[in-house]
């Protein structure tokens, strides 16, 4: 029998430790997300002895290895406790709240999803580093039992809806100007009201 089957075939010490709802936000990305946070605590050898199953950590070792399940043991302990503060990442966030990355974009650049600062990280295997923004859990949470991301949605539908119609008005605009019908944009005021449409596009508050 090979050495590898003999330690399959040890018995094994186990240990689980269950994530608070506050901690996952029901996301099991999150869920992994605070597996590699507390992996990184540990020392390499023990490190993927730490797995996660539907929301708990889960620690095996063998049986050979007392003194170094009690370790880990203790470093898993101390790297949950507060584990609900932990920054959310992207990834996280995205699925936490179910919304794009390009949602997250935009409502983080306007302002709508406040940052709680930002995180830097080496790739694995790369020596380029990449820094992204973080986002406080309880505002997570918060955004996460409100209507606000729909209201946001359908802000951001009326938008894209009137930049069309200013897009489709610039675009008419120009064909006038080219066929004559109107003065070009310096010109006159008086000559540019000529175009058909003009005051129907002013009572729209297009102007505004």
């Amino acid at each position: 029998m090979t050495r590898a089957k003999k330690i399959k075939s040890e018995p094994q010490l186990t240990a689980e430790w269950t994530l608070p709802a506050a901690a996952t936000l029901g996301s099991s990305v999150r869920a992994k997300g605070i597996l590699l946070e507390t992996r990184a605590r540990m020392p390499k050898a023990m490190a993927k002895a730490l797995d996660v199953r539907a929301g708990t950590l889960v620690l095996g070792m063998a049986e050979s290895e007392a003194a170094a399940f009690r370790a880990a043991s203790a470093i898993i302990a101390q790297a949950l406790v507060g584990i609900e503060s932990l920054p959310v990442i992207p990834r996280e966030i995205e699925d936490i709240l179910t919304i794009k990355t390009s949602e997250r974009h935009r409502w983080l650049k306007d302002g709508r999803l406040p940052s709680a600062g930002t995180r830097t990280v080496k790739l694995r295997g790369r020596a380029r580093k990449i820094t992204f923004h973080v986002f406080d859990p309880l505002v997570v949470e918060e955004l996460l039992d409100s209507d606000r991301l729909d209201a946001w949605r359908e802000q951001d539908a009326e938008t894209s809806r009137e930049n069309r119609r200013r897009a489709a008005w610039n675009r008419k605009l120009a064909r006038a100007e080219k066929s004559g019908k109107i003065a070009p944009a310096d010109g006159d005021t008086a000559e540019r009201v000529q175009l058909v449409g003009w005051e129907e596009f002013a009572r729209e508050g297009l102007l505004r």
